[in-house]
């Protein structure tokens, strides 16, 4: 019962906290064919390269304060200890993304050169103001997820959202400002919703700062610094590949098959935001196994049936969502689509490391998947331009789902259900290869989305309670 009682609250909560993502992925996805009508391909790909740049900035500049700032506060039992962890990360993360902002601004030249933007500094210069805002407005936002307030942290995004897509639509479509509205616009509500939150928090943000538990936040923190920086690199490294060895023409259209694709995210989105707070709450450690068992099993089907949607109809999808420049990236729409459903089970899994206080070494499983993922670029990217970088991709998060599970069942053992996740995720990527080898029409390969969980039955997929469950909601099912 109590099992059913937390997933019921990680479901409600990823429900909640994921209408901002929801609503950002659906309007973004809905105003592709507008970002491509107004940017060709070669502007867009600059688009994507400042994006990465700003990403991984972010990640160098936290130190890890990011993810310690969950462990500590969920580990501090008074309300003057969770204060002094909120401000402490609160003002760190306000000076380091200041320096970001500086650097950027002072030196967009030489960085523009060295990215692959050209002469033009403006790109870079959005994009440092922009990840000074995006920093900030995480941190800030993180308190909602500690609070388990998940409604106000759903309407901060929401609205965060809304502006964004106005000022984009404004300046791209209205004012022509090319790539550059785009970057612009795309900070330009993160910057207003934070100005309101700062207001909100007054009394929390304090003008406290520990030295002491910063430095104990930084030894948690850290050694999963190199673990996000190979991540991005698994995430946004191919960019630069596609750009050294084709073009940014090329890099635009892999773009888009990376932003139909991510319509996945949909689902992954909320449960990462939901998921770090609910799985440090659970106090006894053999309820958590339990429940992280069943997690990794549900999120996995679900993600991959998404997958098997996107990759089976992918040629549909690209047709409907961008102009004909783009056509090709219906290549690589299923095995990003499949790589990002095998990162969602990286992230149930990588959470063991984190409650044993173990994450000094997923910066090896991280770096062996980007020494993968780089290695294929340098393969693949100059034999099939985007299709192999989408490959490349695919293949190093298998890597990274197969090391995290090696490492973490060494420091926080779980008896995960291997055989049904095998079967979801095996069933998924079968359908979506008899739908594209085949090169089926629309409504045949329709049908094999819908007949997905029929497949995981017919393979003995559910548990007898599930079975019971189903016959409940659909009464002919057996």
């Amino acid at each position: 019962m109590k099992l059913g009682h937390e997933l019921r609250r990680l479901g409600k909560h990823s429900v909640i906290y994921g209408l901002g993502g929801l609503v950002s992925r659906i309007l973004a996805t809905l105003l592709l064919p507008l970002y491509t009508h107004y940017l060709p391909p070669g502007s867009y790909g600059r688009v994507e390269i400042v994006t990465a740049a700003t990403a991984v900035l972010a990640i160098a500049l936290q130190l890890g304060i990011s993810s310690a700032f969950f462990r500590f506060y969920f580990d501090a039992k008074e309300h003057a200890e969770k204060l002094t962890v909120i401000r402490t990360s609160f003002w760190f993360t306000m000076g380091m993304s200041t320096v970001g902002l500086v650097l950027g601004v002072v030196f967009a030249t030489p960085i523009g050169h060295w990215i692959g933007l050209g002469h033009d500094p403006t790109l870079v210069r959005a994009g440092a103001v922009g990840l000074w805002a995006q920093t900030n407005f995480q941190q800030l936002t993180a308190l909602f997820r500690v609070e388990e307030r998940s409604t106000q942290y759903a309407i901060a995004s929401v609205a965060n959202v809304l502006i964004t897509v106005a000022a984009m639509v404004l300046f791209v479509a209205v004012f022509h400002w090319g790539a550059v509205g785009l970057v612009v616009g795309n900070f330009t509500g993160t910057l207003v919703v934070y100005a309101v939150l700062l207001v909100y928090r007054t009394e929390q943000l304090g003008l406290e700062f520990d030295r002491g538990l910063l430095r104990k936040m930084q030894h948690f923190g850290m050694p999963l610094v190199p673990s996000a920086l190979a991540l991005w690199t698994i995430n946004f490294v191919d960019r630069e590949f596609i750009v050294w060895y084709k073009n940014a023409a090329e890099v635009g259209v892999y773009s888009a098959a990376v932003k139909i694709a991510g319509v996945i995210a949909f689902v992954l989105v909320a449960f990462r935001t939901a998921w770090p707070a609910f799985a440090y709450s659970i106090e006894d450690d053999g309820e958590a196994k339990r429940t992280y068992s069943f997690v990794l099993t549900y999120l996995l089907t679900l993600t991959s049936w998404g997958a098997l949607a996107l990759g089976a109809l992918a040629p549909w999808w690209v047709r409907l969502l961008t102009d004909p420049r783009y056509q090709r990236a219906e290549k690589g729409v299923a095995l990003l689509a499949f790589a990002t459903a095998i990162y969602a089970g990286y992230v149930v899994l990588a959470i063991g490391s984190g409650r044993a206080r173990r994450t000094q070494f997923n910066w090896v499983v991280t770096g062996v998947g980007a020494a993968v993922n780089v290695g294929l670029n340098f393969w693949l990217v100059p034999r099939w331009g985007m299709v192999g970088a989408a490959a490349s991709t695919a293949a190093s998060y298998v890597v990274l789902f197969v090391g995290m599970t090696l490492y973490a069942q060494r420091v926080f053992p779980v008896h995960y259900q291997w055989r049904r996740v095998v079967t979801c995720v095996g069933t998924a990527v079968g359908l979506t290869v008899a739908a594209r080898a085949a090169h089926l029409p629309l409504a045949p390969s329709f049908l094999l989305v819908l007949a997905y969980p029929l497949a995981l039955a017919v393979l003995g997929f559910y548990l007898p309670a599930e079975r019971k469950r189903l016959r409940r909601l659909v009464p002919s099912f057996r």
